[in-house]
């Protein structure tokens, strides 16, 4: 409820200040289109060459206003309203203050030069030399575009590229923002509280490892408990799997008959797939038997599950004693 509450706040407080940016926009174009009337019906008496340059830097900037206005129009109208998924509103807003910086440039070009000839020349030479001083940013953005296009990843993934392992929480034209994982002060992965920015142009060059696949956003998990080889192996597997099935989702049973359906119409055989939790033995390098539990998790309740799994499952072997016994060693 108090979750809810910070959600509502947080929405009308950007509702609010949407509205007063909104406004302001407004307000200065209409200051720029009146001075761009004032100055051409020569309201003001100022000699020729003045009242040409403050007409085309008022008339261009009351475009470059109302450009702004539009877009913000649309990115509260659309994509407010857009039923489609947080990432791709969130794609689509970046999109659109994009092509309205570029419609600014190409308005502030076309209000302060008259020749397109000499522009055009002017341009190229000058992104030339901006092309060998600025690769890295310019394979950034394209490495945006490709993020857009291919979506490796969308706001909200968790994912790991390189060293890198986080939950993506900005895209950005340069560089992905990512809440860290794990890390160098954590063996699991609960959130480090650490910030990890990346340049877009490393997703052209690495492999991305996406925990959050929007056809399966899970990942198989195991736990190893370690046994005497005196135990009832038959009842350690029997409790270990009940008390895994009560601590998961009990939707991940469709969430397998999803992915095998998924997996029919890919060269992948079905008999990859197992029923989970799936229990299996094996002979520890020590004196004891190995029981590994292997089961479906959402990525980011893995810590959580994992930990009640453990408890449960310790908690049911120890009241029998007769039929499960531990190694007794230091070195387990």
């Amino acid at each position: 409820m108090n979750l809810r509450k910070q959600n509502t706040r947080r929405q009308q407080k950007d509702t609010a200040g949407h509205t007063i940016l909104t406004g302001s926009f407004i307000f200065l174009a209409i200051i720029c289109f009146t001075a761009y009337l004032l100055l051409t019906f020569h309201v003001f008496k100022l000699q020729g060459k003045y009242i040409g340059l403050l007409q085309k830097l008022s008339l261009g900037s009351g475009l470059a206003f109302v450009i702004l206005i539009i877009s913000r129009f649309v990115e509260n109208r659309v994509v407010g309203k857009s039923k489609s998924h947080s990432a791709s509103r969130y794609n689509l807003v970046r999109v659109i203050r994009l092509l309205a910086v570029v419609l600014i440039l190409l308005i502030a070009v076309s209000v302060l030069f008259q020749n397109w000839y000499t522009v055009a020349v002017s341009l190229g030479l000058i992104s030339l030399l901006v092309g060998f001083a600025l690769q890295t940013p310019i394979a950034s953005l394209i490495g945006w575009i490709y993020i857009l296009i291919r979506t490796p990843y969308h706001v909200g993934d968790r994912i790991q590229i390189q060293e890198f392992k986080g939950d993506v929480v900005e895209i950005s034209y340069l560089d992905t923002t990512l809440w860290e994982f794990g890390g160098d002060y954590l063996t699991n992965d609960l959130p480090s509280g650490r910030l990890i920015r990346f340049p877009n142009s490393l997703v052209l060059q690495s492999a991305v490892f996406n925990y959050s696949w929007s056809k399966f956003p899970y990942l198989w998990n195991e736990i190893p408990f370690h046994v005497a080889y005196e135990s009832d192996l038959l009842f350690v597997e029997k409790v270990v799997r009940e008390a895994t099935l009560s601590e998961i989702d009990p939707k991940m049973d469709d969430k397998i008959e999803a992915l095998k359906t998924y997996i029919e119409k890919t060269p992948i055989s079905e008999i990859d797939i197992k029923e989970y939790p799936f229990v299996a033995f094996r002979i520890n390098t020590n004196t004891w038997v190995e029981v590994v539990v292997t089961y479906l998790v959402d990525p980011k309740k893995a810590a959580d599950t994992r930990t009640r799994i453990i408890k449960k499952v310790i908690a049911a072997l120890l009241q029998e004693p007769d039929r499960v016994l531990f190694p007794k060693s230091n070195a387990r």
